[in-house]
């Protein structure tokens, strides 16, 4: 019996939707891809709804002519400068009778001091969205990945909290909901898409996780196998289109086809002559430049932006040596030149674009960097029985279906 999971990733630049097919023998197999240009969202916040709608359901009715199904359900994500990170940590006593005697460490132990992690104020204007546990702490003796079946008085967790604005939050549910499609759950963008571009010993030996999108610059690092730092920096690829748009006087439109069919932020030998000829604006003859030139105006820009990343990481974070890699992900993870880039600016050469692993499926476009967050929600949930989802479900069902338990069934799972 196979199950249909749909990852959508709502982003600034682009609007892509990812449907995988889940079955015992063969696990996750992605069937449908589908990539748009977005409509109505500026550095990662939705502020246009309808035209919003519009591209999502292009993107998904693409993506589900590919896989020869019809979906009612999907997973997103949300990242930006709306989603806010913290550490800090909860206890509670294994006896509840008060006594203080060793007992053995149960799932309702575990749950409690989960609980009791979560009771960090949090504004009104946000909502939590996960409680990544770090670390399990027993009578003192640190270290624990999982408790369950230690002896132990007191036991104590150390957790990342990850919250996000009620207000874009809400936005995104109208969003998926108004296109015509359920919601069975929204992650944070780089947790999704930690499971799709991120191993596990990269995790364990302190990494960095880094999305590169269009509006923003989202974050999140990795030590002792556990996520210990998210953030976001409001700079993106967005800025490096402007920049070129300024320098080169030419429409945003023009100047983003050009950087992507001919950007680079790190050049080399061979390419430095290539021609470039960028079309004349408001009847202006057509200029004529290089790709040398051209990364002349991009790579300021891109360095600017990982040297934010870097500030941000070694001011806020508590990694104390990176022995892993640099991961990056996202649209700016596809320009040439950016791992040399990133190895410039970090002083290291573990530095790796994080494509996604082979899953199977006739289209292999699902792979690149920028497909990492789509994939990664099919990965995260692929055994997650969502009731939401459907195969080969009409269109027309889906707008009579209820999600009013889905946020609980959500919360249940991932908390």
């Amino acid at each position: 019996m196979s199950r249909i999971v749909v990852g959508l990733d709502i982003g600034t630049s682009f609007i892509r939707a990812v449907i995988g097919e889940i079955t015992p023998e063969k696990g996750v197999e992605i069937i449908g891809v589908a990539k748009r240009p977005s409509q109505g969202l500026r550095n990662g916040v939705i502020v246009n709804i309808d035209a919003a709608v519009s591209v999502i359901r292009e993107a998904i009715a693409d993506a589900e002519l590919m896989a020869g199904v019809e979906v009612s359900s999907v997973y997103t994500a949300i990242g930006g400068s709306q989603v806010e990170g913290l550490n800090t940590q909860g206890q509670v006593g294994v006896d509840q009778s008060g006594r203080r005697r060793p007992l053995a460490i149960d799932e309702n132990t575990k749950n409690r001091v989960i609980e009791a992690a979560k009771q960090m104020p949090i504004s009104q204007d946000k909502k939590l969205l996960h409680v990544i546990p770090q670390e399990y702490i027993i009578d003192g003796q640190s270290g624990y990945e999982n408790p369950l079946g230690y002896m132990g008085v007191r036991l104590e967790v150390k957790v990342h909290l990850v919250s996000a604005s009620v207000t874009t939050y809400a936005h995104i549910e109208q969003c998926v909901i108004r296109s015509g499609y359920l919601l069975d759950g929204v992650m944070l963008k780089t947790l999704a898409a930690s499971y799709a571009a991120v191993h596990e010993d990269e995790m364990g030996l302190g990494s960095i996780l880094i999305d590169l999108g269009g509006g923003t610059t989202d974050v999140m690092v990795y030590s002792k196998g556990a996520t210990v730092f998210t953030a976001s920096i409001p700079v993106g690829g967005n800025l490096v289109t402007n920049d070129i748009a300024i320098v080169k006087q030419i429409s945003n439109a023009t100047a983003e086809k050009i950087k992507l069919e001919y950007g680079c932020c790190w050049i080399n030998g061979n390419e430095i002559d290539e021609e470039v000829i960028i079309p004349g604006l408001g009847g202006r003859a057509p200029e004529q430049t290089n790709r040398y030139e051209l990364c002349q105006i991009i790579q300021p820009r891109m360095e600017e932006i990982f040297t934010m990343v870097r500030k941000e990481i070694v001011h806020k974070s508590n990694l104390k040596e990176l022995m892993g890699n640099i991961i990056l992900i996202g649209g700016g993870a596809l320009m040439p030149g950016v791992v040399e880039l990133a190895q410039s600016v970090w002083g290291t050469e573990n530095v790796r674009i994080g494509e996604v692993a082979d899953l199977g499926g006739a289209d292999s476009s699902y792979r690149g960097a920028d497909f990492a967050t789509a994939v990664g929600l099919v990965v995260a949930n692929k055994d997650e029985v969502a009731p939401n989802s459907r195969h080969r479900r009409s269109k027309e069902s889906k707008k009579d279906s209820s999600s009013d338990s889905w946020w609980k069934r959500f919360k249940e799972s991932f908390f």
